[in-house]
């Protein structure tokens, strides 16, 4: 079912990509492939194995796509549990690649990839750039972390096969960014949000534009619209979201089209479902839930129905682009992200709701969590805009009310918010780091 990707400028063919399949098609192949990774995943994992047996299940029972309900999940804890390789269903002559995440809250989560599988991540990555509306004749500064997280290289061999002009100059270093920003003529940028608008602030200070950038893809951690809306103001650029994780395949799963009205799931290389987080129930299309998600073609380590921990619903209607495949609403926060103050459920995605709101805030803060005679409590620390921060103390002081108005009116409870001068939070080269939870010590 793959195109051709050179057989067309750009190297992209939209009319035959599987982007555009009628549904009836999609899900022939669908199934088809669904049933060969149940079997592959059998037949090669041991966990999953067992627990199939444990129900009485074998691969001949999946004989509609809707079968894959009755499937076992797996989760984050299997692959640590399993570590370093014991979720292959491939022998290690037959894997070309291994990823690793970073392992700060545990053992390190290993993935690995034959050569089909690289083959595939090209191609979605490729559909992804499309869809963004990236060409062969972009020049892409690829500032994801290259190493063993799947953000760099998986960019990288993408925008290589689309035919663009790749510079691989990682996270870091933001000097270096912003020249070579400017002097390399880049028109698309790859990076977490978090670390572009730290280039956009740095671009400020030094009086720097942004030359011929035109767009910015960005991932790897959630970001509301407003953060969007705020990229897109200061910068000039169009800012897309691109959706994936280590587990499936890394970046590529999804991705947004040039509408920006969802992420496109490429479907037929990746099952959705949305499911209760409590019950693990399958939920209609429409409903907010847990994002599970099921490899149809990864041979060296098929995932079945893996809980992605991401909150979002499934819109089934087509999109304006032309589109066929189903897409997501964009992921806002995750259901482990949650944390409960008074009795009430906080999500960091929230606070940066609020503070999006607030005029005279910078889009960088810290949640701190402290637990005092029995009692969660929760400060919110801001940068404050530097001609903010040098005005009049009542100037200060009502910023500071609004900001506290502001955040009990999106969270629902009073909190602590403390207003800190600019630059004086950290800046992440990577993932940005939102919360520090005092309580567990």
């Amino acid at each position: 079912m793959r195109s051709n990707w050179n057989d067309a400028p750009g190297g992209f063919h939209p009319a035959s990509a599987p982007d555009y399949l009628p549904r009836e098609q999609l899900r022939a192949v669908q199934l088809q492939r669904l049933q060969a990774t149940v079997k592959r995943a059998y037949e090669g994992q041991k966990l999953f194995r067992q627990r199939m047996d444990e129900r009485k299940l074998t691969p001949a029972h999946v004989k509609r796509l809707e079968d894959v309900a009755q499937l076992p999940f797996m989760v984050k804890t299997d692959l640590r549990d399993t570590y370093p390789f014991g979720l292959f269903a491939s022998p290690m002559e037959e894997v070309v690649r291994l990823h690793a995440s970073s392992g700060t809250t545990g053992k390190p989560i290993v993935v690995a990839y034959t050569a089909a599988d690289v083959e595939v991540w090209k191609e979605v990555m490729i559909r992804a750039f499309a869809a963004c509306g990236v060409s062969r004749a972009d020049v892409i500064q690829n500032a994801y972390g290259y190493g063993l997280f799947t953000g760099g290289l998986g960019a990288h061999y993408g925008a290589e096969a689309l035919g663009a002009t790749v510079i691989p100059i990682s996270g870091g270093n933001t000097e270096r960014q912003l020249m070579v920003m400017a002097d390399f003529g880049v028109t698309v940028i790859c990076s977490t949000p978090s670390y572009f608008l730290h280039l956009l602030e740095r671009a400020k200070e030094a009086k720097l534009d942004f030359g011929r950038l035109r767009v910015g893809i960005f991932g790897a951690e959630p970001w509301s619209d407003a953060m969007r809306l705020r990229i897109q103001q200061e910068s000039g650029i169009r800012a897309h979201d691109i959706y994936g994780l280590s587990e499936i395949i890394g970046p590529g799963v999804g991705s947004e089209c040039h509408r920006q009205d969802g992420l496109h799931l490429f479907e037929d290389h990746f099952l959705p479902e949305i499911v209760d987080p409590q019950t693990g129930q399958v939920l209609p299309d429409g409903t907010e839930g847990e994002l599970v998600l099921t490899t149809l073609s990864k041979q060296a380590m098929p995932m079945i129905r893996y809980r992605t921990r991401d909150v979002t619903s499934l819109n089934p209607e087509p999109c304006a682009c032309g589109r066929t495949i189903r897409r997501i609403r964009r992921i806002s926060r995750r259901s482990d992200d949650m944390f409960i103050i008074r009795g009430v459920n906080v999500f960091p995605s929230q606070v940066e709701t609020a503070l999006l709101q607030v005029e005279g805030t910078l889009p960088h803060y810290q949640i701190v969590l402290t637990r005092e005679k029995g009692l969660d409590n929760m400060e919110v620390q801001v940068e404050v805009t530097p001609e903010i921060f040098s005005d009049k103390v009542r100037a200060l002081e009502a910023l500071h009310a609004r900001l506290e108005d502001a955040l009990e009116q999106v969270l629902g409870i009073r909190v602590m918010a403390t207003l800190v001068e600019p630059r004086s939070l950290a800046r992440s080269e990577g993932k940005a780091k939102r919360v520090i939870d005092n309580r567990k010590m």
